[in-house]
């Protein structure tokens, strides 16, 4: 789902979680669903894309896509400060990377 505004094209997604393993668990990383994209090579055109989560209290996070996770559109973004647990399921924006 892609909303127009003004000259920027702008995607709807959410977050999933932390990437975690069975041990451990990387805060810094957070996984990503875009809605619309299904595939692991439609998720890879936004490899360098900017995200922005606005939470409840007005705070916001900005964070960068830096790779795919899986076959199925997910991708890893990182965020400067890591995003608290309580935005796990929140909507997020991501401005694609003009190329």
């Amino acid at each position: 789902m892609s909303a127009e505004s003004g000259s920027e094209q702008k995607y709807l997604g959410y977050v999933l979680g932390y990437r975690r393993g069975w041990n451990e668990q990387y805060p810094n990383q957070v996984l990503l669903k875009i809605f619309g994209v299904e595939t692991r090579n439609e998720a890879s055109r936004f490899i360098g894309a900017k995200v922005v989560l606005k939470d409840k209290y007005g705070n916001v996070y900005r964070g960068k896509i830096v790779g795919v996770h899986g076959t199925r559109g997910v991708v890893r973004a990182v965020f400067k400060p890591n995003i608290p647990g309580q935005a796990i399921g929140s909507t997020v924006e991501i401005y694609p990377s003009k190329k």
